[in-house]
């Protein structure tokens, strides 16, 4: 076998075997299993006195991986740097310079899918490391750990232990809770409501209009006393058409998933939460066995924020178009679209490596799961270069004495893009066909309609509208929604209910604490500029120093002044620890509330945090646990498990 000339080090071993076929023996391709060079885990590991540089270090648990990369690095003259093509993948490899590459010619290569075609191009044209993009990555990870190194072990002291703040983490909280205090201030306003069936002569079908205009006011109806009088005075008016409007509009594609849109719709249409999207989506990515062929990535990279899309993608998803559906669903030049200032135009939309490899050629070679999400992305991009769908819309309008109703609706003229996708938001379109009615027509009253309604608080979040939030609000990058939320999770700050977060009452109280005492932080308007301010970063506008500079000053006054003002409390109960006569207070871990001692860790004494509601079980003299799942889901148990196993998802009432 012909020696490797080049050692290529990628981030995930699931890459390793579909690069390697791609180029061959000449090449050693390996992996770093992502971050080995990293900020240490038991300190704060950032210089705040001086320059606010990272204090990385080995990662203990890398070590064994670090010495075969360097064993590996020794044979060859060349090393390829081939990380994921964000900040986080530039700054990895460049972390990895100084420990292997001493006396080598190191190169960067980037490629938005793993494809031979693109494999082979980015080898062909290796570029230097953008230090600007390194210097992003790294004040995004000290702004991070400044954040959570220093509000967090404040938590720890003054609240509870297994607590933590984050600088993305805690907004994102704070959004589930004020959408909860929301939601349980909200007055109902009761409103009103009339609709007729209206009869044309010769026509089969009724018209159903609603009532829109009072005296050419704004109808208003508030009590049922009010509406009562309205239905009798419409009762005695003559019906007739006043007015056909109609007019054609289109309804253009949606763009190429980016990671927040994929996020949301997979939820919206698979019931995918963020995780399992974002993990779906990588093994997409990173390649697939497909027949005899080589292993193939199918999708292009999935962590992105832009709408840019390869010119040669676009030429080939054209011509499938063409080919498969037609000239008259093909514009006459490609659908572009822009993102957002801050997207990192680099980098590609979501969209497959190949839109000649279609979804159901490909069945037998993926899981159920892959195959779901492969065939969403695969509709969107195809949609996404496709002609407008067009509708005739009409509005009727409707005269009797002094009231003024409508009815609106449309027809589809032309599919377009919808032939092929739709929007999990999209309404359905009411149809309405107005060739049977004229300007002029008498129209004769069969019912009138009045129906009572309140009006709706806003509805909770869903890790689709969280992300949609954070995104439309510029929190974060898209990129770390998913472990976002898990974290919120994990620390039992947030519940799901199916499918909903609510703040728990220890997310409600770190929520309020916080916004106390860490103001800015808590700020999303200050959050979304700190995203600007790294920004600014990679495009040369902002010193890296000067940035962390300008947050540090005003975030320790804050640290300084909470940490001399919050007093340490305990949720306690009014009953004594059997051990030690110390107040028993409610404690939160990972399977939810517990109570404890207040003497921990003297004292160890701990005990289940049990409801007064008996288990419904024949002979249980147990009573029901609030328990929680890993995955944030509450559920109650018997407090005799596991003598007994009796599990619900509700808490049955009380006898």
């Amino acid at each position: 076998m012909a020696k490797a000339k080049a050692l290529v080090i990628v981030e995930s071993p699931a890459k390793v075997k579909t690069i390697n076929k791609i180029l061959g023996n000449k090449y050693k391709v390996t992996s770093s299993m992502g971050h080995l060079i990293d900020l240490p885990k038991s300190k704060l590991g950032v210089d705040i006195e001086t320059d606010f540089s990272p204090q990385f270090i080995v990662v203990r648990d890398k070590q064994k991986i670090l010495k075969k990369l360097k064993d590996e690095a020794r044979g060859v003259d060349e090393i390829y740097i081939a990380t994921d093509p964000d900040r986080e993948g530039e700054a990895i490899g460049w972390n990895l310079i100084e420990h292997i590459g001493d006396g080598k010619k190191v190169k960067r290569v980037v490629f938005h899918e793993i494809t031979k075609e693109a494999v082979k191009k980015a080898f062909e044209h290796p570029r230097e490391f953008d230090r600007k993009k390194v210097d992003a990555q790294n004040a995004r990870r000290v702004l991070d750990r400044i954040v959570g190194y220093q509000i967090s072990p404040l938590l720890w002291k003054k609240v509870g232990s297994r607590l933590s703040a984050g600088r993305v983490q805690s907004v994102a909280l704070r959004l589930i809770v004020d959408r909860g205090a929301e939601i349980k201030s909200f007055v109902p306003q009761e409103y009103w409501q009339i609709a007729v069936d209206l009869h044309k002569k010769g026509v089969q079908d009724l018209l159903t209009a609603n009532l829109e205009k009072i005296d050419d006011k704004k109808a208003d109806l508030k009590t049922e006393g009010q509406t009562k009088g309205i239905v009798k005075e419409i009762k005695q008016q003559a019906f007739k058409v006043s007015a056909i409007g109609q007019k054609q509009v289109k309804r253009h594609a949606p763009p190429p998933f980016i990671t927040s849109t994929l996020q949301q719709e997979a939820f919206a249409k698979l019931g995918f939460n963020t995780s399992k999207t974002m993990s779906i989506a990588q093994q997409l990515y990173e390649g697939v066995e497909i027949g005899d062929e080589e292993p193939v990535g199918l999708i292009t990279y999935m962590r992105t924020d832009s709408f840019h899309m390869a010119n040669e993608a676009i030429d080939k998803v054209r011509l499938y178009i063409k080919k498969e559906y037609g000239s008259k669903f093909l514009p006459e030049t490609p659908n572009r679209y822009k993102s957002k200032k801050s997207a990192q135009e680099a980098h590609e939309a979501i969209r497959p490596s190949d839109v000649f490899r279609k979804p159901e050629e490909l069945k037998t070679y993926l899981t159920e799961e892959q195959f779901r999400l492969y065939h969403l992305i695969y509709k969107r991009f195809i949609a996404c270069q496709m002609t407008a769908a067009s509708f005739e819309q009409t509005k009727i309008e409707v005269v009797a004495g002094r009231f003024t109703f409508g009815v609106s609706g449309s027809l589809m003229s032309f599919a377009g893009y919808l032939s092929v996708y739709k929007d999990s938001d999209e309404e359905e379109q009411r149809k309405l066909d107005p060739s049977h009615y004229h300007q002029g027509d008498v129209l004769q009253l069969k019912e009138v309609k009045p129906s009572q309604h309140f009006t709706k608080p806003p509805a909770r979040y869903s890790e689709a509208s969280l992300v949609k939030a954070l995104e439309e609000n510029g929190i974060g990058r898209p990129s770390t929604y998913a472990s976002i939320i898990q974290t919120l999770v994990f620390r039992n700050y947030v519940a799901r209910d199916r499918g909903y977060f609510d703040a728990t009452d220890l997310g409600i109280k770190i929520c309020q604490l916080l916004m106390e005492y860490f103001k800015k932080i808590m700020d999303i308007g200050f959050t979304a500029h700190m995203e600007e301010g790294l920004d600014s970063i990679e495009e040369g506008h902002t010193k890296y120093e000067k940035l962390l500079k300008d947050f540090y000053g005003p975030f320790k006054k804050e640290l300084d002044y909470a940490s001399a003002n919050i007093q340490k409390t305990h949720a306690t109960i009014d009953r004594f620890c059997p051990q030690c006569a110390r107040p028993l207070a409610v404690k939160w871990g990972r399977r939810g509330r517990f109570i404890s001692c207040t003497g921990f860790p003297q004292c160890k004494h701990a005990e289940p945090f049990t409801t007064d509601i008996a288990c419904p079980l024949p002979g249980c003299t147990g009573k029901l646990v609030e328990r929680r799942s890993m995955r944030g889901t509450t559920f109650y148990g018997c407090s005799r498990y596991p003598e007994c196993k009796f599990i619900a998802n509700k808490l049955p009432v009380a006898q």
